[in-house]
This record gives C-alpha cells, structure tokens and sequence, in this order.
C-alpha cells in the first residue's frame, strides 16, 4: 500500500481474497448486509485513527454501512500488503448528481467558493456505492484544501455565508497538504488553540501555527 494512504478519509480498495479472509475471522461482520462482497464490488473502505487494541502492524479502516443496514460503523484491521493505492474521496462537483435536488443551489455555490471541496460522509458513502446513505435530516461532510494563510478568514467567511441560507447543515473540516484539519467552525470562532486531528492522534495547538503550518 502507498504511503498516500498514511492520512485520515483515505479511500482504498480491499484485495478480494483478503477480505474474504479477514470475513473469516469476523463472523459478526460477515453476517451484516453488503459486507460479505463488499470488496468484490470494488467498493473502498476508509483510514481512521487506531485505538487500543488495533493491531499495530495492520492500517486501521472504517466502513460505516447505510441506514437501511443500521447505520453502522464498522471498524477493522488489514494488513498493509491487503490494499490497493489510496484514492482521495471525491470532489463536492463529482457527486452533486448523488445529491437531493434541494441541495443543488447550496452545492454550486460552495463549489463557486473552492472547487477542490471534496465530501467525505453520507453523501460521500452514496457516490461510491450507489447505496442510499443520505435522508432527510442528512449533513452535508465536506474537506476543505487549506488556502494559504492570508486567505483562510475569507474561506471561512464565505462558508458561513453559504450554510446561512443551505437547506441542510454543513460541516467538515478545513484540511492541510500534510493531512491535519480542523473543523471550519473552529476555525471561524477564532479562539488561540484549535484540536488538531491527524491518523496519529488529536492535539491541541496554536491556531496561528496550525493555518501557517498546514501548507
């Protein structure tokens, strides 16, 4: 697997085999609707952090299933050599087809804001599987590509301006080359020390050094 996948919301594809292997050992997810060929369909899983009792020498993944399955969210372990090159999660422009019509307008214009938005969450789950994940009381997930410095109070300002007037909530988190984000709404508030989120872990930092530091 490539290091690409060493960030947080990366996608990757399960080698088949692997994954039936895995299944294996995981009868309680074996058993849960769409998992059992999950892989074969092609469909990704996702990195998170690892927690007490993941094993080291294995990628933690996430897979969250539809409502319609019981909205779970899965968690596993595979071995590096079981995934495929990471994708990134798609582009906000990409799966706007996926969307409820109301979101449409919402959704040009936060594409008018940053053109690189990507979603990751329900609508992001939609895209990639065809599934239905979204309903009516849906968020919509977003990841924003950190500008540089001087641009960030503009970027988050325009965010806000577009959720005042968005059918559905919007959050997500603006998000650095090297993959530590933050969450806009943190950001917006302006407060000296942020939660910086990264695959190894949270932290609390500078505001001033997360913005400078994340491109």
């Amino acid at each position: 697997m490539a290091e690409r996948t060493r960030r947080r919301h990366d996608l990757v594809r399960v080698e088949p085999a692997a994954w039936a292997a895995m299944l294996a050992t995981r009868p309680d997810l074996a058993a849960l609707p769409w998992v059992g060929d999950w892989a074969l369909r092609g469909w990704p899983v996702m990195t998170r952090r690892a927690v007490d009792g993941d094993r080291i020498d294995h990628i933690a993944l996430g897979l969250p299933l539809p409502p319609s399955a019981g909205k779970l969210r899965l968690a596993l372990t595979l071995p590096p050599q079981a995934l495929q090159a990471a994708t990134p999660l798609p582009t906000l422009d990409a799966a706007k087809a996926h969307a409820p019509a109301a979101w449409r307008d919402t959704i040009e214009l936060l594409i008018a804001v940053d053109p690189g938005v990507r979603v990751f969450g329900a609508l992001a789950w939609q895209t990639l599987t065809g599934l239905t994940y979204l309903s009516e009381t849906s968020d919509l997930d977003l990841l924003w590509p950190m500008p540089p410095a001087a641009k960030v109070e503009a970027l988050l300002a325009a965010i806000q301006r577009v959720e005042a007037q968005a059918p559905m909530r919007l959050d997500g988190e603006v998000v650095g080359d090297g993959g530590d984000a933050v969450n806009w709404r943190e950001l917006l508030l302006g407060e000296d020390q942020v939660l910086v989120k990264r695959l190894g872990g949270v932290a609390f930092e500078a505001r001033a050094t997360f913005v400078e530091a994340a491109r």
